[in-house]
């Protein structure tokens, strides 16, 4: 299936009475509200058929608008339920983007949705156009929404705004979608919750060369929030828990707006503080109702959200951290389109010996030049891929380079550190392969797929998984 198609697919519940929902006459085309920089906010009304949490899902674009292009970055939109401010929606493109929004809880009855330009938005911004809007309070979803996190904006300081910029997430590192999973937790009836979120890219933390080896992508995801709930879906007291600067797991001691606890990103790898500066200025309400199947990479949301791919190139482009002309011969990360994005499946042996454990890197080979190995990790021990699961990772090829002119893929064993425990490695699967387009989505109708069984050893330490 493309994978552009399947990235709303999640289920939406019917909650709310069928009622009209442009409350405010719209300033365009019909089934659709534009707000413009100098116009007047724009309204949608609902009817909530009982209390609970409600979430608003629309198409949106703003008309000259790329966070590809300083000052033309993104419109920021204030959307309030009721006069309350609730979140901010970042809108990042001019083409037509499919989003949803938590509005945070509502009590049965009629309420409005209001859509204000803000402060923040780029130069370049004049107008945002949403089409189709419509509010839902997914039925089986309510718990999951119901402690969602509200993640603040970041205010450190950045290149040419010393003291700290309100606004910078309008144009670096971008919280762009959410998700959840639901884990077991040690009393019968219980469950934690563990939130999600992925930025458009990281400021600080992981190399980029190596982000891309050992992730396979320039985005930054990191878990935000943790708790266990009761099975009333109470928190359970003392079990909430966020995941704080450098990457410390704290006590969870800020404030809930209801039982959505309010943090804010707080470093330049995106981790988060319980407390909010007085100065914060933007706030997310992202949608949290997607999740992962258990045995997907974390990437998999990214493939179901087909255009954070685009944002994160763009902002790697226009911060200046690609390399140009793009050489699969150096380090250093090159044009995203001429990458193969990949997900496979391992698991790691039993140790017979003393010293590293081996990663696995994903090899390719051209028609071309069959001698030739392009490695994921960059021969670079470093950045081979330790973890089992199914793990992501890119191969970076010369420019041009297509599905079609890919002659094999192979696994390859190497320790990531000292010495050799002379483990082996077995990749069952590859789930996903493809290149991005010069829109830089996710190529249709195309892909590389694989499943069987190869092991690597320190005898065999190569060997071919998929081949044209």
């Amino acid at each position: 299936m493309d994978i552009r198609l399947r990235h709303l697919s999640l289920g939406l519940a019917a909650g709310l009475a069928a009622v009209p929902l442009v409350a405010t006459p719209p300033a365009s085309a019909a089934s659709g509200l534009v707000v413009e920089r100098s116009g007047p906010a724009r309204s949608v009304s609902f009817t909530a058929a009982r209390d609970g949490e409600a979430v608003i899902g629309f198409t949106v674009a703003a008309p000259g608008v790329s966070w590809a292009r300083k000052g033309a970055e993104a419109a920021l939109l204030a959307v309030s339920v009721d006069g309350r401010h609730v979140t901010d929606l970042l809108v990042p493109s001019a083409d037509p983007t499919p989003r949803t929004l938590g509005l945070g809880g509502v009590r049965h009855g009629r309420h409005k949705v209001t859509f204000r330009w803000a402060k923040g938005s780029a130069d370049a911004a004049k107008r945002v156009v949403l089409s189709k809007p419509k509010v839902r309070q997914p039925k089986d979803d309510q718990l999951v929404l119901r402690h969602a996190p509200v993640v603040v904006g970041r205010t450190l300081d950045t290149a040419g705004k010393p003291g700290g910029d309100p606004y910078q997430n309008a144009y670096t590192d971008a919280p762009l979608i959410a998700w959840h999973e639901t884990l077991p937790a040690a009393t019968p009836g219980h469950k934690v919750l563990e939130y999600s979120v992925i930025w458009s890219n990281e400021d600080g933390g992981t190399d980029t060369p190596a982000l891309m080896a050992r992730w396979g992508r320039t985005t930054d995801i990191e878990w935000v929030y943790r708790v266990e709930v009761d099975a009333a879906g109470n928190r359970v007291p003392g079990t909430a828990v966020y995941q704080a600067p450098e990457h410390q797991t704290l006590k969870f001691t800020g404030r809930y707006e209801d039982d959505h606890p309010v943090m804010q990103t707080c470093t330049m790898n995106n981790n988060m503080c319980d407390t909010v500066t007085s100065d914060a200025r933007l706030r997310f309400l992202l949608d949290t109702r997607a999740t992962r199947p258990a045995d997907r990479a974390r990437e998999y949301l990214m493939d179901q959200n087909p255009w954070t791919y685009r944002i994160t190139a763009q902002e790697m482009d226009r911060e200046g951290k690609i390399e140009k002309p793009s050489s699969p011969d150096t380090q250093a990360v090159g044009d995203l389109r001429t990458y193969l994005y990949l997900e496979f499946t391992k698991t790691t042996g039993a140790a017979s010996g003393t010293g590293s454990a081996p990663g696995v890197s994903l090899g390719v080979r051209l028609k071309s030049d069959p001698s030739r190995l392009y490695r994921s990790d960059h021969s670079v021990p470093s950045w081979s891929i330790s973890r089992d699961g199914s793990p992501a990772t890119t191969v970076e090829l010369p420019a041009g380079t297509t599905l079609a002119d890919v002659a094999s893929v192979e696994a390859v064993r190497q320790p990531t550190g000292a010495g050799d425990n002379g483990a082996s490695a077995t990749v069952t699967s590859i789930r996903r392969g493809f290149f991005l387009d010069q829109n830089y989505l996710p190529q249709q109708n195309s892909g590389i797929s694989w499943m069987g069984s190869v092991t690597v050893s320190p005898s065999t330490p190569s060997s071919v998984i998929w081949h044209s």
